[in-house]
């Protein structure tokens, strides 16, 4: 793996996710209580042997970078040509933002060609996942391809939102549609179709060609899944890995956090006895940036309902649950929740603080918002909106933060 580099895409608006990413990146977005979503990129990379790795960011990327420099770049040593380096747009061949995916790493081929990689290992910073790229570059070489996509299977429904492929029975792909309404089903197999998952495994100085090519073509979107994937399947050996799973579950886990109600689906399914994504398993543990903060604390044990406890509940570094009720929820760092207070089926960032006798139902609430004694949030939708609060379709209330939260709750 020495000469293969790894290029995050971590750039993206993250739009559907607001007001989330109204102030940070999608890829920074809370996850699980104590990670981001980046984290499991990471992860798979350094687990994966992965020891060079660029992290391309476009918007709000302040609090992304941030999180990187403190939370992983002391486990890369530079002295042993490792590094983890968070690269802004830097406009050297174009003053535009990127205008697509493909367009991202053009911007940016100059810094890979420093590198003099091998192989150049491409990754979208925003999935919940765990896999060894390892095996796939393995893959890649033994199948002498240009380019290895990692394949996953998913429904016809499901394919609407990816690229889907076709392949032959050696898993050459023959075929590729970016996100048509009726996509190909698998042949075989009528329930399922072969998705990207935007993992690409490219040779490359086959990469750096197909970039500079792209680029002088007015009409292209510069993305890897319209553009540079259909333009070469008829002309290049073009491989479809089929995910292998590292989360030693049976059930394959790969989640596209894109929306609101997906996000909180996701953090509560953590909630249970047996999750589907496995958080505590060692041989392929997910890192993050660990603060020094004291263990979380349980105080009042009184009969009278004063009393501090968490039920099928996360509970993050940092938190006192002084008197309050949590249950499936996720509670982020350094908050507390006061007594007589309840939490239920909710997710709680950093530093949120729940005001005495509050009840708080199916919300998300960004870090740093204080709810005040008494207040109710998720138990009355329409005075929800009316405060200004996001409602989702399935009813999750979302409170961004806000500087003066507590005066919304006298409207």
């Amino acid at each position: 793996m020495k000469d293969v580099l790894a290029v995050v895409l971590a750039g993206g608006k993250g739009s559907r996710l607001e007001p989330l990413t109204r102030d940070r990146a999608k890829p920074a977005v809370p996850f699980g209580g104590i990670y981001r979503i980046i984290d499991f990129t990471l992860s798979n990379c350094l687990n994966s042997g992965i020891r060079k790795i660029l992290v391309l960011t476009q918007y709000k990327a302040m609090s992304l970078a941030r999180h990187v420099t403190n939370g992983w770049r002391h486990l890369l040593c530079r002295e042993l040509g490792e590094f983890i380096d968070v690269v802004p747009p830097q406009q050297r061949i174009d003053e535009q933002w990127y205008q697509g995916t493909a367009d991202a790493v053009y911007q940016n081929i100059y810094t890979l060609e420093q590198e003099r990689p091998k192989y150049v290992v491409i990754l979208a910073g925003d999935h919940i996942y765990k896999m060894d790229y390892s095996k796939m570059v393995a893959y890649h070489i033994e199948n002498g391809a240009d380019l290895t996509i990692g394949a996953l299977r998913v429904t016809p429904k499901e394919a609407r939102e990816f690229g889907v492929m076709e392949i032959d029975a050696s898993r050459r792909i023959i075929g590729f549609e970016e996100k048509v309404p009726n996509p190909k089903t698998i042949p075989g197999d009528p329930d399922h179709c072969l998705a990207s998952m935007g993992i690409y495994v490219f040779n490359a100085p086959f990469l750096f060609d197909q970039l500079c090519q792209d680029a002088t073509l007015p009409e292209s979107a510069h993305d890897f899944g319209r553009n540079i994937i259909p333009s070469i399947i008829n002309t290049h050996k073009v491989m479809a890995f089929p995910f292998q799973d590292e989360n030693s579950k049976q059930d394959a886990y790969w989640k596209d956090v894109g929306t609101l109600d997906a996000y909180y689906e996701a953090n509560i399914e953590l909630t249970a006895v047996d999750p589907l994504l496995n958080m505590y398993d060692y041989h392929w543990p997910v890192r993050t940036d660990q603060p020094n903060l004291p263990p979380p604390k349980f105080v009042f044990d009184e009969n009278s309902g004063r009393r501090g406890e968490a039920h099928d509940s996360i509970v993050a570094a940092g938190t006192i649950i002084a008197g309050g009720h949590v249950t499936r929820s996720i509670i982020g760092p350094k908050s507390r929740v006061e007594e007589r207070a309840e939490v239920t089926e909710s997710i709680l960032f950093s530093g949120v603080h729940i005001g005495k006798g509050a009840i708080i139902r199916r919300a998300i609430i960004d870090k740093n918002v204080f709810i005040p004694d008494g207040a109710q949030v998720g138990v009355d939708l329409e005075a929800d909106r009316r405060r200004g609060f996001e409602v989702t379709e399935k009813g999750i209330v979302v409170i961004p933060t806000i500087d003066g939260s507590e005066a919304l709750f006298s409207r």
